[in-house]
């Protein structure tokens, strides 16, 4: 059981971990995209079960990167570096592509995007869909990487990062359900889309200020 002094010494980067998830989740992507089409033409259950999906894949991606990491700095402590660099480094691309994507005008998604109406599929089939979707995903898993490495730091214990993965898990999987229910409204939908620009700008903020951070702090 950890001590208080140490729960309070790694805390912080554990809810900004939480919050670098969050504000991923909230960011378009295949996952979201995906999602979105199978909620508005599926249904609320389809969806639901394709967000299920997502979040299985979350959760493996981040224990796999967890145990990767481990492993990486049980051999070689310095190898933090580099991975706060990448991860940094990523960061800022996608600061660079949400800035871009706010000052564009955006368009609209079909319904039926990656959802063929000939294709009937169970409640399973969808699951496995969403977790296939999320475990191929280039942008989740280097998402997972930043996220493990801002509050994983060298010399961390391992219920911090255990606190991290189960933590964001947790997160993917309930805001993608919350999403699987919103999008199977057409009116949602149609209020993300006139607030897409902002949205994106202030995910283009915010990445930034984090892979400024993981670049520069020691």
């Amino acid at each position: 059981m950890p001590e208080l002094t140490e729960i309070t010494q790694y805390l912080p980067g554990i809810l900004l971990s939480y919050l670098a998830l969050l504000v991923g989740v909230v960011s378009p992507g295949p996952a979201l995209l995906g999602l979105m089409g199978v909620s508005l033409d599926r249904g609320r259950l389809a969806g639901q079960s394709f967000a299920l999906g997502i979040g299985t894949g979350s959760f493996s991606i981040g224990l796999l990167t967890l145990t990767g990491l481990s492993a990486v700095l049980a051999a070689y402590a310095d190898a933090m570096t580099a991975i706060r660099i990448f991860g940094g480094l990523y960061l800022l691309w996608l600061s660079y592509r949400a800035f871009r994507t706010a000052f564009r005008k955006p368009v609209p998604a079909s319904a039926n995007d990656d959802v063929p109406a000939s294709d009937p599929i169970t409640r399973k089939g969808y699951y496995l869909r969403g977790l296939a979707l999320h475990l191929t995903n280039p942008k989740a898993i280097l998402t997972w990487i930043a996220i493990i490495s801002i509050g994983f730091t060298h010399g961390a214990p391992l219920w911090v990062g255990a606190a991290i993965v189960i933590g964001c898990g947790m997160i993917s999987t309930c805001m993608h359900l919350i999403y699987a229910t919103a999008f199977s409204t057409a009116p949602a939908i149609s209020i993300y889309r006139r607030a897409a620009g902002w949205i994106n700008g202030v995910l283009g903020v915010f990445f930034a200020m984090v892979g400024i951070r993981l670049l520069f702090n020691r």
